[in-house]
């Protein structure tokens, strides 16, 4: 079937084998073909994939989660994934003594899952966050995510689980925790206060054991110990800093070591650089990590890669409503970005510069930007003469 569709040379030459492969599969559901059931229903993912309508197979997907094989039902779970919507209500294994069908069942229920089916199932995968396998440990938080997003009532059931997964060694277990806790806090006042309490200094000593690690195969990526743990985390740590000094004073060791010893030439390094300073820009004042973030940001405009210069001005925009004066000192490197050849870049940095101007560097700044009026391209002589006459007024 794969085969015939992406021989076809026209739109009309795959709708005639589509429709004439879900004529096949309809008349193998009305003979109940068993033996090929698993593969017409493959069929119809790819199919549904396409575009095409297959609201009639969501039936065979039932059958194949009732069969008892291993085999068919991952495929009845993946295509109750695809092919289902989540107001279908169904009965899932999760209490299966098959760990791998458990896990098929909580793939299932983090992508499908209504409100009701949420909080009908989620005592069970409360308990599946202390499984004894690590892969449903993390499946379970993956899944408990969804519920809680679903019916935030329920967040409450799940601060103090959310909370032991934050202790767990293996990488994939706690990633989800942590972005379980962090997804806990955007729901639940209640949760934040309570992560607060008691799992700051927890989570600084894994950043600083992270960031401190020997290099490890299973999650080194170009030098750096598991960027995207580092990420989570530093997330986490912005939401928990916010609005409280006690706990923005717990985490600023910990964030100037990740800024000041993290290397900016990759891009995993660049990306941990760019969370440690939105983290840095958000939690409670402390003026010498700021000037140490807004360098780092500093050094991003020099970058060769445009992506991680918009992102420096993006940031800089952020960050002149909290510390102008430090801003002030990369004045020279934001007015070489109006100049960029990318116009992105310009636009961002030309509104930036607008941002800069104060009493005593109106006139240089006016001067720089006329002189660049005369050489820029034609659609952005109206922005630049605007922002021109706005600062002369």
């Amino acid at each position: 079937m794969i085969r015939a569709i992406r021989a076809c040379k026209t739109a009309a030459e795959e709708r005639a084998v589509v429709r004439k492969e879900c004529a096949a599969i309809r008349a193998a559901i009305n003979e109940n073909d068993q033996d090929y059931r698993h593969r017409n229903l493959a069929k119809l993912m790819f199919i549904h994939m396409l575009g095409y309508p297959t609201h009639f197979g969501q039936m065979e997907c039932l059958k194949l989660i009732a069969s008892t094989g291993f085999p068919e039902k991952r495929i009845g779970y993946l295509g109750l994934m695809l092919l289902l919507d989540e107001r279908q209500e169904v009965l899932i294994d999760l209490n299966h003594s098959n760990q791998y069908i458990v896990g098929l069942a909580l793939c299932a229920l983090g992508n499908i899952s209504s409100a009701e089916m949420a909080r009908d199932l989620a005592p069970d995968v409360e308990r599946l966050l202390q499984f004894r396998d690590p892969n449903i440990r993390k499946k379970a938080a993956l899944c408990s995510i969804r519920i809680i997003k679903k019916v935030p009532d329920l967040a409450e059931n799940f601060m103090h689980p959310a909370s032991s997964l934050l202790k767990e060694k293996h990488h994939g277990v706690l990633i989800t925790g942590v972005q379980l806790c962090t997804d806990l806090c955007k729901v639940s006042s209640e949760a934040l206060e309570y992560f607060r309490e008691n799992c700051i200094e927890g989570l600084v000593k894994t950043l600083r054991d992270i960031a401190n690690s020997p290099y490890s195969p299973e999650y080194d990526i170009a030098g750096i110990t598991d960027p995207f743990l580092h990420v989570r985390l530093l997330k986490l740590l912005r939401i928990l800093g916010q609005g409280d000094a006690d706990a923005s004073d717990c985490m600023t060791d910990i964030l100037a070591q990740v800024a000041s010893r993290t290397e900016s030439n990759k891009n995993a390094g660049n990306a941990i650089l760019y969370e440690c300073v939105e983290t840095i820009m958000s939690i409670e004042d402390n003026g010498g990590l700021r000037v140490l973030a807004i360098n780092i940001l500093g050094r991003f405009l020099s970058n060769r890669d445009n992506n991680i210069r918009y992102v420096g001005l993006n940031m800089l925009m952020k960050a002149i409503m909290v510390d102008a004066k430090a801003v002030q000192r990369h004045r020279a490197t934001i007015l070489e970005c109006v100049k960029d050849s990318d116009a992105s870049i310009q636009k961002r940095a030309l509104e930036l510069v607008y941002l800069l101007v104060n009493e005593s560097n109106v006139k240089p700044l006016t001067k720089e930007l006329i002189e660049y009026l005369e050489v820029s391209n034609q659609e952005f002589k109206g922005d630049i003469t605007a922002k021109i006459c706005s600062l002369v007024e």
